[in-house]
């Protein structure tokens, strides 16, 4: 399973890429607008980090004005992936954006039916939000598991990109039903590294490193 950082925050992608562990990028308009800079330039720049795909949304209600801001945003980088919103009018977008050979990402995807709208259009990527069916009071991870079990029976080509992940648990959970990939936020992917038998197992190996040392130092004194 690929691992996608959820920020357009410039530190935290370089951060996550020198960790050898970042596969990609997927940002939203919540995001990129906390980060001061102007849209094209903050996507240039993410892209100028990380190889992998890097999704940037339109904003537009209206198809003609979806393809237009999609073409514009291909043009910044290759690894540019666009991203829209399951809707009528997303879907028709992103249909013809297809046709003109770019990769897309459905986004705000909530059930079954609407993944299969995103796999028929030929994405790349569907992203099904875990974290807000969670919030509805519903079973993210068991829309998880519907959309890989329907992608599979038909063989569909569109990868599963389970999003709004809130914790460590769902993102191994992703992973053991068989997401493609799964995109965090910063603060989900630095958890993954930790546990505490890890950090008392360190501690203890420093500490015996230590004290061999001091011993070397006082049979040579």
């Amino acid at each position: 399973m690929k691992l996608f950082l959820d920020t357009a925050h410039l530190s935290d992608i370089r951060t996550a890429h020198e960790w050898g562990i970042l596969d990609g990028v997927t940002t939203n308009p919540s995001l990129a607008a906390r980060e001061g800079l102007e849209f094209p330039e903050l996507i240039a720049r993410i892209c100028e980090i990380t190889p992998g795909p890097v999704s940037a949304e339109v904003v537009a209600p209206e198809v003609e004005e979806m393809l237009a801001q999609a073409r514009d945003l291909t043009a910044i980088a290759d690894n540019v992936v666009v991203k829209v919103p399951m809707s009528k009018e997303g879907v028709t977008a992103g249909a013809r954006m297809v046709d003109e050979g770019m990769s897309i990402n459905v986004t705000l995807v909530f059930s079954a039916a609407q993944a299969i709208l995103a796999a028929r259009i030929g994405a790349t990527f569907v992203s099904p939000f875990l974290g807000r069916v969670d919030d509805a009071g519903n079973d993210g991870l068991g829309l998880l598991h519907d959309l890989v079990e329907v992608y599979a029976a038909q063989g569909y080509d569109t990868q599963v990109l389970a999003a709004s992940l809130r914790h460590p648990v769902h993102v191994v959970e992703a992973a053991r039903i068989g997401a493609d990939c799964a995109t965090m936020p910063f603060a989900v992917m630095e958890r993954l590294f930790h546990h505490p038998l890890t950090d008392i197992g360190m501690a203890r190996f420093n500490a015996d490193w230590e004290a061999y040392q001091r011993a070397l130092a006082a049979g040579r004194g």
